[in-house]
């Protein structure tokens, strides 16, 4: 699993240990989900402590850390206490960035070593997937993307957008995820111009765009696409926002690689998206992270100025929104190559007129 990669961060960090107490970050380190314990790694062991809930599955399933269970009446600060005695642990580094001001302090004030940040460190391990996250990644797109083929046939006049979204949610999980990603947003006509928006009751009618975002979890890793489709007709502007969306997403698609900054490739898209006149109506960036989490890093934004690394997955998602008319999007997602990118998304995205 993640030991040798969590003690490899121990060389050369001005801290002799690590304790991941947030849910992604011991999901991470173990690969076991739990919404209960931490996970302390020293240079010379690793340990992962839960209650009795959990502790018969971790020690079935974790195979690089030493699995403990914190008996009762203890507290997960005394247990880390008695590792950091016996390890002769001077500075132990917190996951600042995730924990609330409260618990960081809690527990700066609680352990015997000194308190001090963990920073972007974890993250930036995270943002290069190997073959199993990859794998399961995949496994996730897959599934989203059979449930696209089969709610395409339920997408009619009548219909409304919550019941496409319903549909969207069960087949996604009669098909194997775990979960979604996030909540499917499914938005028509004049409520396709919200990128975010919620399903409503609002019935599908002939002429609309429909603009359908979502992903679901294998094993614990997101995926993430958007297909935009119309009922029954377009009208000239709707075809030519579509035909912009997709070179603008080509463009981005095009250009990103390892090696090369997150807003080089936002640029990419944005640049035809400005060309053709619409520069005012994509507010949003070309893309993020996915992984454990459904935005992580790295970033393909304007403001991203960190190239991006080999093995990260990022989505292809520009859009262009017209507020009481209709917006698109269409989303990808790719696993950034040191030479280029590898479309991980099958799913058609020519303009799908139902």
């Amino acid at each position: 699993m993640r030991k040798e990669e969590l003690q490899a961060l121990l060389r050369g960090a001005p801290f002799d240990a690590m304790l991941l107490t947030g849910e992604v970050a011991r999901r991470y380190a173990t690969g076991f989900p739990s919404t209960a314990g931490v996970a302390y790694v020293s240079r010379c062991r690793a340990v992962f402590y839960t209650d009795f809930r959990y502790v018969e599955a971790a020690k079935a399933a974790i195979s690089d850390f030493e699995v403990r269970e914190i008996g009762g009446g203890l507290t997960y600060s005394a247990v880390i206490n008695d590792l950091i005695d016996e390890d002769h642990v001077k500075k132990i580094a917190l996951e600042d960035r995730t924990l609330t001001h409260d618990a960081y302090t809690r527990w700066k004030r609680a352990l015997h070593a000194e308190g001090v940040r963990l920073g972007a460190r974890l993250e930036a391990l995270r943002q290069t997937k190997d073959d199993e996250e990859v794998t399961n990644i995949v496994a996730a797109q897959r599934i989203a993307e059979q449930a696209l083929e089969e709610v395409l046939n339920d997408i009619r006049v009548g219909v409304s957008e919550k019941e496409i979204a319903a549909r969207l949610t069960y087949l996604m999980l009669h098909y194997g995820a775990e979960n979604m990603s996030f909540d499917p947003i499914v938005v028509s006509g004049r409520n396709s111009s919200k990128p975010h928006g919620v399903p409503t009751e609002k019935t599908l009618e002939n002429g609309d765009f429909i603009t359908m975002d979502f992903g679901c979890i294998v094993n614990g890793y997101c995926s993430d696409m958007t297909r935009t489709v119309a009922l029954g007709s377009v009208t000239e502007e709707m075809q030519t926002v579509y035909d912009t969306v997709l070179s603008a997403q080509l463009a981005g698609i095009a250009c990103a690689k390892a090696g090369v900054p997150g807003r080089e490739v936002d640029a990419a898209a944005r640049r035809v998206i400005e060309e053709a006149g619409y520069g005012e109506a994509f507010g949003h960036s070309f893309g993020h992270g996915v992984g454990l989490e459904i935005h992580e890093g790295p970033n393909a934004s304007s403001a991203a100025v960190d190239p991006l690394p080999a093995g990260a997955i990022v989505t292809a998602e520009p859009g262009i929104y017209l507020p009481g008319k209709f917006g698109v999007r269409i989303e990808d997602m790719l696993y950034v190559i040191e030479d280029g990118c590898i479309n991980l998304t099958e799913a058609p995205k020519g303009l799908m007129i139902l």
